[in-house]
């Protein structure tokens, strides 16, 4: 057994998920097209395959440790720049209708090939997030969006709540110390449509700590939103 293999089922224990051998070889042929594209172009920083196991698949696959993902969800990622945890959440669960969004060609030229070699079925879109959610085939059409992004919550939530249909979740993938952002993000949810269900907390292999914020579609996002994506960084809501 590979030692990404070995870390990777060691933090599935602790999450309570069962891996196959299956899932573990896709894992493992997704881990090595990853280092071996990013000598061409910067897909992660992180370049140890214990790191990318725990950092990258365990920390993407948490999702379904922690949220109800219903069978043959509409799930699209948002600026899923490597494929971070789409194709992760794609290898686990294959009745998931995953599309994947990112604004970097580049990067989708990558999407394309491994989720080709996987025979993972997903659409693959290049868009800006602001400009996405607009198209009448993807506003309002998903069950689930979700992003590992870095951006503030309350701008995070402005790109993806507009692609979310009414009783369906954005999922946030958060550090530790989420509760502030939180807090500043009341407003913005709201207004969005959304309010905020759930905040889980937890530690993997590397002991850093994360959340997962769930937010719940209530309402329709009005039509105004997203705004053009420098307003939305330099007036957040």
């Amino acid at each position: 057994m590979s030692d990404i293999n070995s870390t990777l089922l060691k933090c599935a224990k602790e999450l309570n998920i069962s891996i196959t051998d299956q899932q573990l070889k896709a894992f493992d042929i997704y881990c090595d097209l990853l280092l071996e594209w990013n000598e061409k172009i910067n897909l992660t920083a992180i370049t140890d395959k214990n790191l990318i196991a725990v950092k990258h698949f365990a920390d993407s696959i948490s999702v379904l440790s922690y949220v109800n993902v219903k069978k043959n969800c509409k799930l699209i990622d948002v600026g899923t720049g490597a494929g971070f945890p789409g194709i992760p959440l794609a290898i686990m669960r294959n009745d998931i209708k995953l599309t994947l969004l990112d604004s970097l060609n580049k990067r989708l030229i990558f999407l394309k090939e491994v989720t080709n070699i996987l025979g993972i079925e997903c659409e693959i879109i290049h868009s800006r997030a602001e400009e996405g959610s607009r198209q009448e085939n993807l506003r309002d059409k998903f069950d689930i969006a979700i992003s590992r992004a870095v951006a503030p919550l309350n701008i995070l939530s402005e790109y993806c709540m507009p692609f979310v249909k009414s009783k369906g979740m954005f999922i946030s993938m958060k550090g530790p110390n989420v509760q502030e952002e939180i807090n500043n993000s009341t407003n913005a949810i709201a207004l969005l449509g959304g309010k905020v269900n759930n905040v889980k907390t937890f530690t993997l292999g590397d002991n850093n700590t994360r959340s997962i914020v769930v937010i719940d579609k209530l309402n329709k996002t009005k039509k105004e939103y997203p705004r053009h994506g420098s307003k939305i960084s330099k007036q957040p809501l």
